[in-house]
């Protein structure tokens, strides 16, 4: 793979040459390889057919925890989300300690307390990252789902962006069942509050306990806007809003 630094940007194959663009730029690979056929049937793949299906089954548990968390993801993300999450899916996957080789599933690793902790913490928006962004210490009741943040001041606690005049707070109480696919979230009220120099006691409480017995999971969504003759509009479309996993149970 090489990078196309050249004027003609372009796209598609010629001859044996693929040019495509990715998040990073432009790019060209040759064409070529084991065929497919010999890759599905040769004994001699049969570690890279293992490798294929697990791979499969961590993009799709990837894709699971995105649709899960529902409107939240399109209000913090990155271009990289994709491929993070599966990432960590993957590791997960890895701690199936039960499954023979091709059948480890991030259903069997998210029984263990570092499947779990691989989730826990993974941030949405690599561009916002809750720890780089957000300084109060806050309380997660994994039972009720309730976040409560005590003393916080904006100006001293939030890094907050330039042109921001207020900033609001919600949280989502996930259960997900990676094997069904089936989940159920429940919101908090949005907490909506002007970046000054304010002391609050914030409470973000669902309104109700999600449905089903998957994995239960608690995200924290920070959102920043700036105010406008009485209006509060995005900043910056949302492209440096923090959605969190803050509890994984």
């Amino acid at each position: 793979m090489a990078r196309n630094t050249s004027l003609f940007k372009i796209e598609g194959t010629l001859d044996n040459v693929t040019f495509y663009k990715s998040a990073d730029g432009y790019f060209v690979r040759t064409k070529g390889g084991v065929s497919k056929k010999r890759i599905m049937n040769d004994p001699a793949f049969v570690r890279t057919r293992e490798n294929g299906k697990e791979f499969g089954r961590s993009a799709s548990s990837g894709k699971l925890l995105r649709d899960a968390v529902g409107s939240f993801v399109f209000k913090a993300k990155d271009s990289k989300l994709s491929s993070r999450l599966m990432k960590v899916m993957f590791d997960i996957k890895n701690q199936d300690s039960v499954s023979v080789r091709g059948e480890r599933n991030v259903v069997n690793g998210l029984t263990t307390a570092t499947g779990k902790a691989y989730l826990k913490g993974f941030d949405f928006n690599i561009r916002a990252t809750l720890r780089s962004v957000f300084f109060n210490p806050f309380v997660v009741d994994a039972v009720t789902g309730i976040i409560t943040l005590t003393d916080l001041k904006p100006t001293e606690e939030i890094r907050y962006l330039e042109g921001a005049t207020h900033f609001s707070l919600q949280s989502g109480f996930v259960n997900l069942d990676f094997a069904t696919g089936a989940s159920d979230i429940t919101y908090s009220a949005v907490t909506n509050l002007p970046i000054n120099g304010s002391v609050s006691t914030i409470t973000l409480t669902p309104s109700g306990v999600p449905s089903g017995t998957g994995i239960v999971f608690m995200v924290l969504l920070l959102e920043f806007f700036q105010e406008v003759n009485g209006e509060q509009n995005s900043l910056n479309n949302g492209a440096f809003n923090v959605l969190n996993v803050v509890e994984v149970q």
